[in-house]
């Protein structure tokens, strides 16, 4: 099975202004993961999603599928991948969830802590600032990653 990721961030504008269950508040794709992400190191997508996680990480998101409210231009680029019958390990997390991770927890054999794997100082920082400006404007909860692998 391939571990090539794709996904996007999006973000939620309307949940600033008007609150996040106004029919307004709708979810926008900000940018594309392969604008910002150079490669698959497996040690970051095993702690981050639980893919190929053979390094014995706590996951922070696995699993989860793809959101039900997602933005219409992601919804178009999933279907590109033929969705749910052709990618696997679809899920997201939002920047709330980013910034309250425990970044120097081990994985289970105490040799790599989450920074070391998927932490600012790996290809994911550059996603993660991304993330952190958006959030900045948007709140963190309304500023999500989702991905799949393909």
């Amino acid at each position: 099975m391939s571990t090539d990721v794709s996904g996007m961030i999006e973000c939620r504008p309307g949940a600033r202004l008007w609150g996040p269950d106004d029919e307004d508040s709708v979810w926008e794709v900000a940018i594309d993961l392969c604008l910002l992400n150079r490669g698959n190191a497996y040690d970051g997508l095993a702690c981050l999603f639980g893919i190929r996680n053979s390094y014995g990480f706590r996951p922070l998101a696995e699993d989860r599928g793809f959101p039900d409210d997602a933005s219409d231009e992601l919804r178009a680029e999933f279907a590109g991948y033929g969705g749910p019958d052709d990618v696997h390990g679809t899920t997201w997390l939002t920047w709330a969830e980013l910034d309250a991770a425990d970044w120097q927890e081990a994985n289970a054999s105490g040799t790599r802590t989450r920074a070391s794997a998927a932490g600012t100082d790996t290809d994911w920082g550059r996603v993660w600032s991304v993330m952190r400006l958006l959030s900045e404007i948007h709140g963190a909860e309304n500023v999500r990653l989702v991905v799949w692998f393909y």
